[in-house]
């Protein structure tokens, strides 16, 4: 049975359920396209993160891990665009472009190969992509994960450790 890209399940719709809680941006709407500053430079964007901040997470998080992951990447097996891991509870916010990373968090390499946010960057004439910012609460200071870890294998990490989490799902589409 083949599955049509336009109807590709959310990638958190497959994995074990858990709780949820608020996140919200400044500068990127749920289901509405994002702005170009969010989308990567092969598509004349900045390649800027967008702002986020959360809250209502449970009382027992001890720190998050943010991701960005488009599920609609002709790939097989999607993109990821976004793996910041190992920010402190005290952390409840990014600003725009968020540099320098709060201390102790890191990035792995996005699919793009760098250690850092990758802004969309759909084929041309593809029709939109949804790009699922998560915010995963974690029950544990930090992953046991280095910056050479995979982004397959932080995900891995997080369906253990995960006790809630926290989606915003903008889209993007390169006119063909």
């Amino acid at each position: 049975m083949s599955l049509d890209r336009a109807t590709a399940p959310d990638p958190y719709d497959v994995l074990p359920p858990v709780p949820s809680f608020t996140v919200t941006s400044t500068d990127v709407t749920d289901g509405q396209p994002l702005d170009e500053l969010y989308a990567h430079t092969s598509v004349g964007g900045k390649n800027l993160s967008p702002q986020l901040s959360w809250s209502g997470f449970p009382a027992e998080t001890r720190g998050f891990v943010v991701t960005c992951f488009d599920p609609d990447a002709p790939t097989g097996s999607g993109f990821w665009h976004w793996v910041l891991v190992n920010l402190p509870v005290s952390v409840t916010s990014l600003e725009r472009g968020v540099e320098p990373l709060p201390e102790g968090s890191f990035c792995v390499r996005s699919d793009y190969g760098d250690r850092a946010y990758g802004g969309a960057a759909p084929p041309p004439g593809d029709r939109p992509h949804r790009y699922v910012f998560a915010v995963h609460a974690i029950d544990v200071d930090r992953l046991e994960v280095t910056p050479d870890a995979s982004p397959a294998y932080v995900g891995f990490n997080l369906a253990f450790h995960t006790v809630a989490r926290a989606t915003i799902r903008p889209t993007f589409q390169v006119r063909g």
